[in-house]
């Protein structure tokens, strides 16, 4: 599936009036979800994640973390809204179906779950910001 194909889905979703579209094939998944506006979600960002120790330490800490990816380029949202609290923090228990961020792009809100069982250890990209495909997103322990 290439950019081609996500735009014909998403004017697809526009024309029918959809809200939401998810698939999954040969092990790609995709969901759209429409943003409650046109204008993007935005919310104030915590403080400065801990500084992880150097060395083995560091090395020992992310070998017993999983990391929660990015499935998409957009823009890293913790919150739905401006107002609301961050769908998790450090230290929150989730599990595979747990909403863990909101990723816009295209104007499309696409709501991100964990796909993992464990707590949050760390919260690695920065609200607002830009994000890459495969670009990790929080770590879990």
């Amino acid at each position: 599936m290439d950019l081609k194909d996500i735009k014909a889905i998403i004017d697809l979703m526009k024309k029918n009036d959809l809200s939401v579209f998810e698939m999954e094939k040969n092990g790609f998944r995709l969901r759209l979800q429409k943003g409650l506006g046109d204008e993007p979600i935005v919310t104030s960002t915590t403080g400065p994640a801990a500084a992880n120790a150097p060395g083995a330490t560091a090395s020992a800490e992310r070998a017993s973390t999983k990391d929660i990816v990015s499935p998409m380029v957009g823009t890293f949202f913790r919150a739905a809204s401006p107002d609301a609290s961050p769908f998790v923090d450090v230290g929150t228990k989730v599990d595979e179906d747990t909403v863990v961020c909101i990723i816009e792009a295209m104007k499309v809100m696409n709501e991100i779950k964990a796909e993992t069982s464990g707590v949050i250890a760390e919260v690695v990209a920065e609200n607002s910001k830009p994000v890459q495909f495969g670009q990790v997103l929080f770590r879990v322990r």
